[in-house]
């Protein structure tokens, strides 16, 4: 994959946090060269105390982390784009191709039913990265 897999939600502060997290958790832990970013079209000032704790409880410190705003240059860097229930306009991707995983319940109805959705598709994702579909 020529660029991080870049994972996009409303705010950039939970969904995608969530999904980057465990992606970069999951890469690292069986030794493959993939890494994901994080970005909201309208980003939050921070991520919120909620998905900071739940993440604590994981292992994996956003502590310091500010969410940032999705650009045309990040969005053509990536390797793929992965929209979680949010729009982007498709014209400034490019050849980068895009998934939408609009299933994903709001985090902020539940962390852990959005977790376990969202690490779900985490784990296919990477398993399909993997086998190199």
């Amino acid at each position: 994959m020529r660029g991080p897999i870049l994972f996009v939600c409303q705010h950039g502060s939970a969904k995608s946090v969530i999904a980057a997290e465990h992606l970069n958790r999951l890469a690292r832990q069986r030794g493959l060269p993939i890494r994901a970013e994080s970005a909201g079209v309208e980003p939050d000032a921070q991520v919120p105390s909620h998905v900071v704790d739940g993440l604590a409880t994981e292992g994996m410190d956003v502590t310091g982390y500010m969410p940032n705003l999705v650009t045309p240059a990040r969005l053509a860097a990536a390797g793929l784009v992965v929209s979680l229930a949010c729009d982007i306009d498709p014209d400034v991707f490019g050849q980068t191709p895009v998934e939408r995983w609009d299933d994903v319940p709001a985090v902020s109805d539940g962390f852990a039913v959005a977790r376990d959705a969202i690490v779900a598709r985490v784990e296919r994702l990477i398993a399909a990265l993997a086998s190199g579909a």
